[in-house]
């Protein structure tokens, strides 16, 4: 009987997170860029900032994705300490939902729930209608889940040595919130470790009193994430993480010793321990954003102190490819998009400097290009290898798209890189040694073609970036003004030799390499516009 006991309770533990994590998947599929872009917008004041990272957790379902979101703006710039610091506290606030959500106890419509969530998620046509009937699947479990470990915890409220044992840990709080922070570091998720709480007390075997240092514990153990989220990040996304965790201990460290009245004052919330619970959790989230918001500005001080800024890592190593966030689909192809975008910056600027070894015959040039194109092969690889660890069976079909097109661009990329290191430079570095000139005119054809497929590279990049149709056709154009410029600049240069210029004669091989190189590097940057153009025919 003990041994089923524990094995329901094991199967129901996990079958609690694994809801969760459906719950929150399905919405951040089916909103997560939308939420993406709130975030981003809306923090500016610290106030709106709290309220949109209540109401983004509260969608999301878990202040770990918001956590993502928010080292990954700060490390990428867009978003900084200060603003970050009222989100947290409102991801703090939001999370809480799912504990209140759970203590009304829907038992009875769990196996209801189950069929909606699956009649959605396998005959709903669209995609939104999928991610929402995932959605409700998760939520659904989550409820089967502690109907699960409430019947299984049944017998024990029957015998007298659990009683003693329970009666005996209310007597040591700490160890109790202690262990409790290292359950939920584990499992990610603060909502599992309370969830289990409510299944204990729905069964009389703890009280509010019980459960007070489990919630406190929980939401220092939910910290875990935030910190190994912060693991190779900037310092601002340091800082972000760290800023979390200050808020908790310190929230922590201010109730612990009024636990007493803490208790007192959930108690008058509400007669069901459950309700208690779950009120607790959200008194205490809800204090410490209202305590310490007016403080976000000497706390941000105070952090900066702590994590100073520290001197950029002389290696180069992709900057967006946070590990963490392959854990959200829409998040980890964003990163991945910007990875793929500081490429193409390395990238356009090798092609815009390629052109200087052939006017000027600087080798120093060559020697940087070179260095340039060991960046892009680096991060091709790892942008692949990034990719590649997304789950196949978690994309959508307009993900999958999305990850091919990175892909593809990403490739073609590396293809312009060894074009102009191995291709161009070697011809710029054969004029230099063998002390070799254009003549004017084919000079001039040379600079005015390169530049043509400078601009229309910058196209290319907007193309990519905007998945604008006009922008798209509008590089098509441009692909073929630029092969039919590429013939006439190369007849004007078969009439130069006819002529007799000693000049042509003399760069004959490399003038005509160079303009097929250029040519080739614009076949590769049109490449992006035809997945845009799909779409419309």
């Amino acid at each position: 009987m003990t041994s089923l006991m524990f094995l329901t309770l094991f199967g129901g533990v996990c079958l609690l997170l694994y809801g969760i994590r459906l719950a929150g998947s399905g919405l951040q599929q089916a909103a997560g860029a939308r939420m993406r872009g709130i975030l981003a917008s809306l923090t500016s004041n610290r106030v709106v900032g709290m309220g949109v990272g209540a109401a983004v957790t509260a969608l999301l379902q878990s202040s770990s994705a918001t956590s993502v979101m928010l080292v990954g703006f700060a490390g990428s710039g867009l978003m900084n300490l200060s603003q970050a610091m009222g989100v947290v506290l409102g991801a703090d606030i939001g999370t809480t939902l799912t504990v209140q959500l759970i203590a009304f106890q829907f038992y009875d419509y769990a196996i209801f729930l189950v069929g909606i969530g699956i009649t959605l998620s396998y005959l709903g046509k669209k995609h939104l209608v999928k991610h929402i009937g995932e959605s409700i699947l998760g939520f659904a479990l989550i409820f089967l889940s502690l109907k699960l470990m409430t019947d299984a915890m049944a017998p024990l409220k029957q015998d007298p040595v659990v009683e003693e044992i329970f009666l005996l840990l209310q007597g040591y709080p700490f160890m109790v919130m202690l262990a409790a922070a290292i359950f939920t570091a584990l499992v990610h998720s603060s909502a599992a470790t309370i969830g289990m709480a409510l299944a204990f007390a729905s069964q009389g075997l703890i009280g509010i009193q019980a459960a007070i240092p489990i919630i406190f514990g929980a939401n220092i153990g939910t910290c875990a994430t935030a910190i190994a989220l912060s693991f190779g990040a900037t310092t601002e996304a340091k800082r972000v993480a760290a800023a979390h965790t200050l808020f908790k201990v310190l929230g922590v460290c201010i109730f612990f010793p009024l636990i007493v009245p803490f208790t007192q004052l959930i108690t008058m919330t509400a007669d069901d321990p459950m309700r208690q619970i779950a009120n607790g959790h959200t008194v205490f989230n809800i204090a410490i954003a209202l305590l310490f918001l007016p403080f976000t500005g000497p706390l941000s001080r105070f952090i900066q102190r702590m994590i100073p800024e520290t001197a950029p890592s002389e290696k180069f190593a992709p900057k967006y490819l946070n590990p963490q966030m392959l854990e959200s689909t829409p998040l980890a192809l964003g990163q991945a998009a910007r990875e793929v975008l500081r490429m193409a910056d390395i990238v356009g600027d090798m092609l815009k400097k390629s052109i200087e070894p052939l006017k000027r015959g600087d080798v120093s040039m060559v020697e940087e290009l070179q260095d340039s194109d060991d960046k892009v092969d680096l991060l091709n690889t790892e942008i692949k290898l990034y990719l590649a660890k997304l789950s196949q069976a978690s994309l959508t079909e307009r993900q999958s798209k999305r990850e091919m097109d990175l892909l593809t661009f990403t490739e073609n990329l590396e293809h312009i890189g060894d074009v102009i290191d191995k291709n161009i430079m070697e011809l710029a570095k054969k004029k230099i040694i063998n002390n070799l000139a254009f003549s004017e005119q084919g000079l001039s054809e040379i600079v005015t073609f390169h530049g043509m497929v400078a601009e229309n590279f910058d196209l290319a990049v907007s193309v990519f970036t905007t998945r604008d149709i006009e922008l798209a056709r509008k590089l098509v154009r441009h692909k073929a003004r630029i092969s039919e410029l590429e013939r006439e600049y190369r007849q004007a240069h078969i009439n130069r030799l006819h002529k007799g210029f000693r000049e042509s004669i003399e760069t004959s091989s490399i003038h005509l390499d160079v303009l097929s190189n250029l040519q080739r590097i614009n076949s590769l940057l049109t490449d992006v516009a035809y997945p845009v153009l799909e779409v419309v025919e």
